[in-house]
């Protein structure tokens, strides 16, 4: 029967981080792989908090937020980390479509910027 657990660098390619950043998740206490001597294993839950953190980080959110988060799990259960999810993503959409409209607008004034830049050339 094979091992379900990975090698630290068998999460590394699984989830496309470097072990850099693989050894900062383990030294913030966001993944608590088994350690066997000097080597590392990340079995089903750790692999299931790298999904979630990979998850959060596509999404925006700070380490810290995702940490506080997944530490709500362990003590609340999940109704409370739900709830907190909700939350966290209402404060994300928020800011994300703040940055949505700043970014439409320096679009629209870099395209009049070029179109003026153009008209002067003729």
């Amino acid at each position: 029967m094979s091992d379900p657990r990975l090698s630290f660098k068998e999460m590394c390619a699984e989830f496309d981080v470097t072990p850099r950043t693989l050894r900062y998740y383990e030294y913030i206490e966001l993944l608590s792989p088994e350690r066997e001597g000097r080597s590392r294993y990340y079995g089903p839950r750790e692999r299931a908090r790298m999904i979630l953190i990979m998850r959060g980080r596509k999404y925006g959110f700070q380490l810290e937020e995702i940490r506080q988060w997944l530490q709500i799990y362990e003590h609340e259960g999940t109704r409370a980390q739900l709830q907190a999810f909700i939350e966290m993503a209402d404060r994300q959409l928020k800011e994300l479509n703040h940055q949505r409209q700043q970014i439409d607008e320096a679009l629209d004034e870099l395209t009049k910027m070029r179109e003026e830049t153009l008209r002067a050339l003729d």
